[in-house]
């Protein structure tokens, strides 16, 4: 008889479609700004149900979300001095570098490292 290794821990199949769903409401919002409200609301919904590594993308979706609200706020109001332009080009950049992260993640079925980080 030959022994077998166990299988590799992976996580369900199912278990982050719901993350993977909040990254392409974020991917569509930065043509439809609408959609990433309902990301976020997915987000919190699922996230009181979810495994660790599931929960790990909802925090970083929600965290992505009020952070760069916050970013863009300020970028609004500095519009008036001429530098709101770029920082909210730069808030663009950090938000989709952010989403494609995340949801390059959960097609691989990994959590996040560091869910509560401020970059990426």
């Amino acid at each position: 008889m030959s022994e077998t290794q166990p299988p590799a821990i992976r996580p369900a199949s199912g278990e982050l479609d719901a993350a993977k769903l909040v990254y392409i409401l974020y991917f569509v919002s930065v043509a439809a700004g609408i959609t990433a409200i309902a990301g976020v609301i997915v987000a919190y919904l699922k996230r009181g149900e979810a495994t660790a590594t599931a929960a790990s993308h909802f925090t970083f979706q929600i965290r992505t979300f009020w952070i760069g609200l916050l970013f863009g706020v300020v970028s609004a109001l500095t519009l008036i001095i001429g530098i709101g332009f770029l920082l909210g080009f730069a808030t663009l950049i950090w938000f989709l570098v952010r989403a494609i992260k995340g949801f390059m993640l959960a097609l691989d079925g990994k959590p996040i490292a560091d869910p509560e980080t401020w970059l990426w």
